[in-house]
């Protein structure tokens, strides 16, 4: 690395458990991720296509394949699980992850009504041959879920096999964690961190200003989801205190440099 700042934060390598990154591809082309995972790829851990996206997309395969190469996992979105599940077609879903090798499926219940009971014994079933992310939360902006049952339905989850669980925001970041307006219900996201850990979620952040209280609230390696592709950089600046958000971050006032600094620029006042 040819940039030798000191004091960066740490942040994790591939293939990560923690601090990652998934990113939303909602139609690109195939040069599109081609140019995408030249300059991301060590960034970007899981890339979900989105929706139902993937039906609709031409050299689907190859699109796939550009992804798998460059060493980043692909899903389906969750709402083609839905969709699937809600024609009672689970096992021609299985079939299409296969056809496609694809190791890892998101089950939701965001659209559709799907009983506790029974999308728990779905991840029970699918975890033993997928990777499974479960998805916690309504697409309904007027569906508000108390944070007890956020609790209850994520530990449940993951007792059931879920990898991690998935806190909803949709892309457009407005339902879910976040209120319509795109306001962070800290409350709420406190009250699951307080009892599930910070490492077992992914908190679904499509805008910077909500990745940015995410990073300064649980740190560079705090798991972030529905990132837009072009974001994905500059999230990572985010994550290292290389933006103006975070740069006073990750910088502790006990260290020397930092001390330094201070002294250079009060002397430099002085003789103003």
């Amino acid at each position: 690395m040819p940039f030798k700042l000191k004091n960066l934060p740490y942040r994790t390598s591939k293939p990560r458990t923690n601090g990652m990154t998934f990113a939303l591809d909602k139609g690109f082309s195939i040069r599109e991720c081609e140019d995408f995972c030249q300059v991301a790829s060590e960034l970007v851990d899981v890339v979900k296509l989105g929706w139902g996206t993937s039906v609709v997309t031409q050299n689907l395969e190859e699109k796939i394949e550009v992804y798998a190469n460059a060493g980043i996992s692909v899903y389906f979105g969750g709402t083609l699980f839905e969709a699937y599940l809600l024609r009672g077609q689970l096992d021609d879903y299985v079939k299409l992850l296969n056809k496609h090798n694809i190791d890892t499926l998101e089950v939701s219940n965001g659209t559709i009504w799907l009983s506790d009971d029974k999308k728990q014994k779905i991840i029970r079933d699918l975890s033993k041959d997928f990777k499974v992310y479960s998805e916690v939360g309504s697409k309904n902006p007027n569906e508000i879920v108390p944070p007890y049952k956020w609790v209850k339905v994520i530990r449940e989850e993951l007792e059931a096999g879920a990898e991690k669980v998935i806190c909803e925001a949709r892309e457009s970041g407005t339902v879910g964690v976040f209120r319509p307006n795109g306001e962070i219900r800290s409350g709420l996201i406190e009250e699951i961190t307080d009892q599930i850990p910070v490492e077992k979620l992914i908190f679904e952040a499509p805008k910077k200003e909500q990745q940015v209280w995410f990073i300064k609230k649980y740190g560079s390696n705090v798991n972030l989801g529905n990132i837009p592709p072009r974001e994905v950089i500059a999230l990572e600046t985010i994550r290292q205190g290389l933006r103006s958000d975070t740069l006073m971050d990750f910088i502790s006032i006990d260290d020397p440099a930092f001390q330094e600094m201070m002294k250079n620029n009060s002397i430099s006042n002085d003789e103003k």
